[in-house]
């Protein structure tokens, strides 16, 4: 029940991924060109450019905050991420329950089995 569970869950992140792809790429691409009308904004020295990069990056800003919603395309590419991280973590044990009993084989297997968790 849990595998179906979380293939339930990783096909739900998936297709959010999938229809969030594109604002997810168009706001990295506006940030990248915020940062870089930043770094033009300091090397300016006159005030009129300034003033000009000021605009822009106003302009680039209004994207960037217009895909603000790709954000959630990104939190299912983190739940599909730790889903599969789930999916490949092997929950059976050899030795399942701990017995209080003085064999040393079985003090061995189980010790054994909280190694290899």
């Amino acid at each position: 029940m849990k595998k179906f569970l979380l293939f339930v869950g990783g096909l739900a992140a998936l297709l959010i991924l999938l229809a969030n792809l594109g604002p997810i790429v168009l706001l990295a691409l506006s940030v990248w060109l915020l940062y870089i009308i930043f770094k033009k904004f300091i090397r300016s020295d006159s005030t009129l450019g300034k003033i000009g990069w000021v605009i822009l990056g106003l302009i680039v800003f209004g994207i960037a905050f217009s895909n603000i919603y790709a954000i959630i395309g990104v939190a299912a590419a983190f739940a599909l991420y730790y889903i599969y991280k789930s999916w490949k973590k092997d929950d059976h044990y050899p030795v399942v329950g701990v017995m209080k009993d003085d064999d040393p084989f079985t003090n061995f297997e189980r010790e054994w089995a909280e190694l290899n968790k």
